[in-house]
């Protein structure tokens, strides 16, 4: 992840239309719409890399979050 480190931290789910899988999508900072922007991160690792995400993964499908390390939380269902 390019943007590890970096304030605040994005997170959507979403349900894949492959095999009916359901991704997290987690961004740190400002937004790209490069082609490599996301890279790949297995779960297992994330305690590791991004352990203030690891409460929210329960969420369902169409969830979204951002927090910051000064305390901010924000958690919505996307319409």
């Amino acid at each position: 992840m390019p943007t590890l480190g970096q304030m605040p931290i994005y997170g959507t789910r979403i349900a894949l239309p492959q095999n009916g899988t359901i991704s997290w999508f987690i961004h740190c900072g400002e937004y790209s719409d490069a082609a490599d922007f996301y890279q790949p991160v297995h779960t297992a690792h994330l305690t590791e890399l991004l352990p203030q995400v690891i409460n929210y993964l329960h969420l369902p499908p169409g969830a979204k979050f951002i927090i910051d390390d000064q305390g901010y939380e924000d958690v919505w269902m996307a319409q």
